[in-house]
């Protein structure tokens, strides 16, 4: 339940943490209570923190959580010296985090003209707007076909994308459409012997082994259309992908090919 006392209008809200899951020594997620009148859009980001030394101290995460949900989902790294994350990974059930109250970004349906395929090219926790895109159903309303692929070092990486797939078929809304079109590609960059997919999602892309994969043509401005996050070396390079088979970069005041979103923790 939120907890407004003594707080100015555009203070954040007090969310109490819900429940919280470690993936691994490096990754972990967690789901706030969600304040009535919190509204975003699915693939949005917003501020969250903690209060420290009497003061709140915030940084911009992905909405895991689709825009239908009850509660908010958060996906996050853990650096063992950053002023938040060192603090955030050792929240628990009835904790307080605090919640922005002006959720943005570009990775959304409404910045992308509608297309054939939507690919959601995603590196480390870059993949948490995704897991609110892919159970929206806009979504599939709007493409054929979801490609989501998500790179990681190892594949103790991947498995929060390998949990919120394999759970897709259950989901309440979208679990029909995302039998039929939804695809997951893991690949991993430190792990050679991972039995799926290895390397760099752009050199997947450039060798073509990713569309070989997948059955489908490389990337044309005709049919696909990309969202992008990741780390700014990967979000930089994919982009060029993009530019270079011919998408234009997009936003909700003027829909696209493509979006690429920068602002997340990890």
């Amino acid at each position: 339940m939120s907890d407004r006392r003594g707080m100015s209008p555009n203070a954040p809200t007090q969310e109490t943490v819900q429940t919280i899951h470690h993936w691994s020594d490096r990754l972990f997620s967690f789901r706030l209570s969600r304040p009535g009148s919190f509204r975003f859009k699915s693939g949005e980001f917003v501020m969250i923190g903690l209060e420290v030394d009497g003061k709140p101290l915030m940084r911009a995460y992905s909405l895991a959580s689709p825009a239908w949900d009850e509660e908010l989902e958060f996906y996050s790294i853990k650096v063992p010296d950053g002023p938040l994350t060192s603090r955030l990974q050792h929240i628990q059930p009835g904790d307080t985090v605090l919640l922005g109250k002006k959720p943005t970004g570009t990775l959304v349906n409404d910045a992308l003209v509608p297309g054939k395929r939507l690919y959601l090219f995603s590196t480390g926790t870059g993949i948490a707007p995704f897991a609110s895109v892919i159970r929206d159903p806009e979504t599939y309303q709007k493409f054929d076909q979801v490609i989501l692929t998500h790179t990681t070092w190892t594949r103790n990486g991947l498995g929060y994308g390998i949990d919120l797939v394999a759970k897709m078929p259950e989901d309440p809304l979208v679990g029909e459409e995302a039998a039929k079109q939804l695809i997951h590609y893991p690949t991993t960059t430190r792990d050679p012997e991972y039995d799926r997919n290895f390397g760099r999602i752009t050199h997947l892309i450039d060798n073509g082994k990713l569309f070989d994969d997948l059955g489908v043509p490389p990337l044309d401005p005709e049919h696909d259309r990309v969202m992008i996050c990741g780390s700014m070396e990967m979000l930089n390079d994919t982009k060029e992908r993009c530019e270079k088979a011919g998408l234009t970069e997009g936003t909700q005041n003027k829909p696209g090919e493509y979006v690429v979103e920068r602002a997340f923790v990890g």
